[in-house]
């Protein structure tokens, strides 16, 4: 069981802050290298001769394969072999992202070779998150996770601006090195996780009686028992469904005012530094406003955003808007994480993870269908409307006050 912070000792502490760091590493050469080589992608293929629906093929199968894969390995992730998917999964990625190199070195691989590799990539790297989940509950202690999950949300923003403008420019020298790119940031992601000296194991015991069914679905049991749980499901869903529905509506609203790739790009980069801010600032926010009060405020403050977005055709305008919806979001999504993470048990963390991952990738992916079709039958000003009203509904649920008690009630556990 984790030590209490009052009555750990030093030894642990420095352990754990040093395991802390070798995570961080992990999970941001990951993501710096998914982001250049899923930028290059949608080039390559193009590149090679394809249609747009065969790269749209290629997303929709490796997000649904991510989708289907996680809550599977949850469950021997949280019977104790987290470190060995891990291990595992960051080689097979690394193999399969290195043999797309090679095959672009060589020549013009065929699209069922390319496909192949993503799909193997891309169940490798759904094991790689169903197992990294609940990490964090091991490696730090209680009072230190929300500077954490902020530092590691603060990774994954700075590889939303890093990652696609790195991938563009390895592509632009030599198309496979994208592709490589993202092979050796596995191989550091590996070399990170093993030389992690934590215990990540944190078995769960199995109840007498209890099927590989019901022991996959223990996660499920557990959000659904749990008004801190629900709230995050249901804010994290509606707000990642918001925030990829407002992306493809840049790409609309921009497209239409005449503005080019370049500027739909620093509008994107801007809003991931927003993003990177707003991570780094929650915790302290959180610590002084407390956490009701943060995500409710916050999900308030959104709505009028939003809904403006639906007003403006001028491109620094929306990129402002669209800057301070990503500045503001991760106030309260990393205060949820970490309530998220301080609510589940250690030998629950990666099905329960598995469960909250689902409901906002699935709900990403839903969010390009329903901008696409209410900009075409609409108005391209639509999405964000939508997306207020949206948010308008949240943001009154957030302020219920069994929600607030329930945000209020971890808080001080």
């Amino acid at each position: 069981m984790e030590r209490p912070a009052s009555t750990a000792r030093p030894s642990h502490h420095r352990a754990g802050s040093r395991d802390l760091r070798l995570f961080w590493w992990a999970n941001a050469a990951d993501g710096i290298g998914s982001q250049a080589s899923g930028a290059a992608l949608p080039l390559l293929l193009l590149g090679l001769g394809h249609s747009p629906q065969a790269v749209g093929l290629v997303a929709g199968v490796s997000t649904a394969l991510g989708l289907l894969l996680g809550p599977l390995v949850a469950v021997p992730v949280d019977r104790g072999a987290r470190k060995r998917v891990m291990l595992g999964s960051a080689t097979v990625s690394a193999l399969a992202m290195g043999g797309v190199a090679v095959a672009l070195t060589a020549g013009e691989p065929p699209l069922g070779l390319v496909l192949a590799a993503v799909l193997v990539e891309r169940f490798a790297t759904a094991c790689f998150e169903a197992a990294a989940r609940g990490t964090v509950a091991l490696v730090c202690p209680g009072p230190e996770q929300p500077r954490a999950i902020a530092r590691l949300t603060a990774a994954d923003q700075g590889a939303l601006i890093v990652g696609p403008a790195l991938g563009g420019v390895l592509y632009q020298a030599a198309r496979a090195l994208p592709f490589l790119a993202d092979a050796l940031s596995y191989v550091v992601g590996a070399l990170c996780v093993r030389a992690m000296r934590a215990d990540l194991t944190a078995p769960a015991p199995r109840e007498r009686g209890e099927g590989p069914v019901r022991e996959a679905a223990a996660g499920w049991r557990l959000v659904r028992s749990s008004p801190l749980l629900r709230l995050v499901l249901v804010w994290s869903a509606t707000v990642n469904l918001v925030v990829v529905a407002l992306y493809y509506g840049a790409v609309f609203t921009l497209q239409r005012g005449g503005h080019g790739g370049a500027v739909l790009g620093a509008v994107l980069a801007a809003s991931g530094a927003a993003g990177l801010a707003g991570a780094l600032a929650a915790p302290r926010v959180a610590k002084r406003f407390g956490a009701p009060r943060v995500v409710a405020g916050v999900t308030w403050l959104l709505v009028p955003l939003t809904a403006a977005l639906a007003t403006v055709v001028g491109a620094w305008a929306y990129g402002a808007l669209f800057g301070l919806v990503c500045l503001l979001m991760p106030l309260a999504s990393v205060i949820l994480q970490a309530r998220a993470i301080g609510a589940t048990a250690p030998a629950l963390q990666a099905r329960t993870g598995a469960v909250l991952a689902t409901a906002t990738t699935g709900a990403a992916a839903l969010a390009p269908v329903l901008a696409g079709a209410l900009a075409e039958r609409v108005s391209t000003t639509a999405p964000a409307l939508a997306c207020g009203v949206t948010l308008a509904v949240l943001a009154a649920h957030t302020s219920r006050r069994p929600v607030r008690g329930a945000l209020a009630a971890e808080a001080v556990r």
